[in-house]
């Protein structure tokens, strides 16, 4: 650790080429994603954020699992694009897998009937900012990640694998490890064009 929260957010980028070395203890991989977990908000204090981190062998399997779902839908001759990519990913060291929890929403939409059609846009907002903080938090420990989505096309098979309740709904995968080599340079549209600020 040691960087500001800033400089963290101003390195975080999007890693493809990692490797299956580790750069810290798989404790400490927990107790980052732990206090991650913990601490990022959610609407309501709602808390329904849900997360699974597959790491060694078990991370080889989701990532054998996508590739072989892809592998009945993509057209064989397009396929070796493809492959690449889930080779790509399985070289890591870990995935981590976001959930949120259907449970807790539909409870909320029972309880305050007034903001129900709200819940469900809420619970992606605290995913989106507990992906934000667990990718950023690892990123900090010197791991390369990217965020991606092969949602819901392996959700069946992903809840059989790793007993995960039928409640808790997958949003993304953030596929992680040492990185190999450093990402382009990031391009920015005008920030004018995106902030207005008024005093």
């Amino acid at each position: 650790m040691g960087k500001d929260f800033l400089a963290a957010l101003k390195d975080r980028r999007s890693y493809y080429g990692i490797s299956k070395e580790s750069v810290v203890s798989d404790s400490r991989i927990q107790e980052v994603i732990n206090e991650a977990v913990k601490h990022t908000p959610s609407a309501f204090n709602s808390q329904s954020a849900r997360v699974v981190v597959l790491l060694g062998e078990q991370h080889d399997k989701l990532w054998n699992i996508t590739k072989e779902t892809l592998r009945k839908i993509v057209p064989a001759d397009n396929f070796a694009s493809t492959e690449e990519k889930m080779n790509a990913f399985g070289n890591g060291y870990g995935t981590v897998l976001f959930f949120e929890d259907q449970s807790v929403v539909d409870g909320l939409q029972k309880q305050f009937e007034l903001y129900k059609d709200n819940f469900p846009i809420w619970s992606q907002h605290s995913s989106g900012m507990l992906q934000f903080v667990v990718w950023t938090s690892l990123e900090n420990e010197g791991f390369g990640a990217s965020l991606q989505h092969y949602n819901p096309l392996i959700d069946e098979e992903v809840q059989q694998t790793w007993n995960v309740p039928s409640s808790w709904k997958l949003i993304a995968q953030l596929p992680f490890g040492k990185p190999t080599f450093e990402p382009g340079e990031k391009q920015f549209q005008p920030l004018e064009d995106r902030v207005k600020f008024y005093s």
